[in-house]
């Protein structure tokens, strides 16, 4: 597929959902010998983001809404953007089971119509859907501490980088 991407024949594009709430995503820290550090665990709305995301140009287009995605949310988001494409399109997408919903499932060939195919990765690989860099970069280097005063200075937070990821926020990945 990259390789057809590179000729120019196709985009690929990889779609994956992420969630963020006022618990902060801290994956490690340090401290001073003596000195306590800690974080309050509070309870709080999550605000979740469904993101179609092409690696070679950076481009994301990302939805978001309180609450869980169903596959109904995906497959009203996926028909929107599909309408969109105006060239083939490859969406790469993991095995979450909202994919392989009913719902889902029948709306396949409308969308292959379209020029949008969707390529399922094999189970248990992440580390292939390239939609996890952004994610990762957005939780554990882009998001401010203060992002986290409330729900709603962190979904601006958020969107505010969502809306200038190919701008301001870039991912160089290697060829």
């Amino acid at each position: 597929m990259q390789e057809l991407e590179k000729a120019g024949q196709v985009d690929v594009f990889y779609g994956d959902e992420s969630g963020f709430c006022l618990t902060p995503a801290i994956p490690y820290g340090w401290q001073f010998p003596g000195e306590q550090v800690a974080t309050r665990p509070r309870h709080s709305p999550r605000f979740n983001v469904l993101g179609f995301y092409n690696a070679s140009t950076n481009e994301l287009h990302a939805v978001a809404r309180e609450g869980r995605l169903d596959a109904a949310f995906v497959g009203d988001t996926l028909d929107a953007w599909a309408a969109t494409r105006t060239r083939p399109t490859v969406l790469v997408l993991d095995n979450a089971k909202m994919h392989h919903a009913a719902a889902f499932q029948a709306r396949l060939a409308a969308w292959q119509e379209q020029g949008v195919s969707i390529f399922y990765l094999p189970t248990y690989s992440p580390h292939l859907n390239k939609i996890e860099t952004p994610w990762r970069k957005v939780k554990y280097e882009w998001l401010r501490p203060e992002a986290y005063t409330s729900f709603q200075t962190l979904k601006a937070a958020v969107w505010r980088i969502l809306d200038r990821v190919g701008q301001q926020y870039t991912i160089q990945f290697k060829t």
